[in-house]
């Protein structure tokens, strides 16, 4: 099996939850959620995601197809 790093990191007075599962260069683009953004390479692959206000995900979760 495969191994893969990732990284998170969560700024608790920004309410920001951000994963990333490659380090390298892209960009966030909006998603179908006001509260996600994918990050995608040049190629539209997907290095990662980022959450904002994180702690309204208590109250029911988040489904977006990135």
């Amino acid at each position: 099996m495969a191994t893969r790093k990732v990284t998170v990191w969560f700024d608790v007075e920004g309410d920001y939850l951000e994963v990333l599962f490659d380090q390298s260069a892209g960009y966030f683009r909006e998603t179908s959620s006001n509260q996600l953004m994918a990050k995608l390479n040049e190629e539209g692959d997907i290095l990662g995601f980022s959450v904002l206000r994180l702690s309204a995900l208590q109250r029911a979760p988040l489904d977006v197809i990135l």
